[in-house]
């Protein structure tokens, strides 16, 4: 595969255990169908649960056409902004592959822990909701969809002790004052 800017063989790489293909010149990184989302759950374990599925609602996401061609079938790729991370990845609508240029990943992943960080509780408790729903009916199997409703209920629980401290006190006097302690 080559480079759609630079024209260059792309070179294997590896993002934790996610094999990708990376620009020598430019630094611009390939990820096939499902990649980037490995990269991220594994980059940045606490935002699992935050699925990107660029068109489940494609009303919300703004696209344009890409005079650029997707190293892997050559058709060309769309730009779209990246959930509400601010940045724009090149996406092949036939294979589903995602063109990153340099740092855009670490963007993406600051990006997302920003939102972690302050998001409001009430966008939990719908956030949660989804979750629970994807335990049946999501698209990635019942131990994935169990491992990232885990873990958005550690980071609402996170959210709880933040928002309201008081029920934070709460809870260490009560257990405190159990005698099954």
């Amino acid at each position: 595969m080559e480079c759609p800017g630079c024209n260059i063989t792309l070179t294997e790489k590896s993002i934790e255990d996610t094999k990708v293909d990376e620009c020598g010149q430019c630094k611009g990184i390939w990820f096939e169908d499902g990649e980037l989302r490995e990269a991220k759950d594994i980059a940045e374990p606490d935002t699992n649960w935050m699925d990107f599925e660029i068109w489940k609602h494609e009303d919300r996401f703004a696209s344009e056409p890409r005079n650029l061609a997707c190293p892997k079938c050559n058709q060309n790729m769309v730009a779209v902004d990246y959930d509400k991370t601010g940045v724009m990845i090149n996406y092949c609508p036939d294979c589903k592959g995602t063109w990153l240029e340099k740092g855009e990943f670490k963007q993406i992943i600051e990006a997302l822990n920003n939102e972690l960080a302050n998001k409001p509780l009430a966008d939990y408790v719908k956030a949660g909701i989804n979750e629970a729903v994807e335990i049946v009916t999501g698209p990635e199997s019942f131990i994935s969809e169990w491992k990232d409703f885990s873990t958005f209920f550690r980071m609402l629980q996170y959210r709880i002790l933040v928002e309201k401290p008081e029920l934070h006190d709460a809870l260490i006097n009560f257990q405190k004052s159990n005698p099954m302690n």
